[in-house]
């Protein structure tokens, strides 16, 4: 039971996910909660996570990597480095088209661990779940200030999803939620 319990909570908050919920409600924040918000953040995703999520599900299909979470450190750089473009692309094209600062700078933190994330990456397998776990959490306390603390939880729900399914130790799930708390809090807060 608590196996399947933790495959849900993997797949549900994985970081494609969070970080298409993160977009849609930071562009619903620096929108005015308006609907204008939600296309913004969608169009956010759609670079920072939808397009790099269809690379990684083809990458699973032709049998370039193992499974859509990218388990194998050593298949992780090149699906990191295109997602990385993709997200460069996605700031370049937002901002020509007058996107709001604080949806671009929310991008920009994408971009930040990106590059952090695929560097680690060719060393050792640190935790992108909690990584992006952490990273929703610090951006959405610095979007909606100490309301956004009852997020927190979700990171060690996340981290003990990940080594529950022996995806990760405890070493990489807390380095993990640390450096992405780290890489997206202080980049937001540079770029914001």
């Amino acid at each position: 039971m608590a196996d399947r319990v933790a495959r849900v909570v993997t797949e549900i908050f994985a970081p494609a996910v969070l970080l298409t919920v993160l977009l849609v409600v930071v562009g619903w924040h620096a929108y005015g909660d308006s609907l204008v918000g939600v296309a913004w953040g969608l169009a956010a995703a759609l670079f920072a996570s939808i397009i790099p999520f269809a690379v990684v599900l083809r990458g699973v299909r032709r049998g370039a990597l193992t499974d859509h979470h990218i388990g194998r450190r050593e298949q992780r750089r090149t699906p990191l480095l295109i997602g990385l473009g993709s997200v460069v692309v996605g700031i370049v094209a937002l901002a020509i088209f007058g996107a709001a600062r604080e949806l671009l700078a929310a991008l920009g933190a994408v971009a930040c661990s990106a590059i952090v994330s695929a560097v680690v990456s060719h060393w050792w397998k640190v935790s992108l779940h909690t990584a992006g776990a952490a990273g929703f959490v610090i951006i959405l306390i610095e979007v909606y200030g100490p309301l956004a603390l009852l997020a927190l939880p979700l990171v060690f729900v996340v981290g003990w999803s990940r080594v529950r399914l022996h995806d990760h130790t405890p070493a990489q799930v807390v380095i993990g939620g640390v450096v992405g708390a780290l890489i997206a809090g202080i980049a937001f807060a540079a770029l914001r």
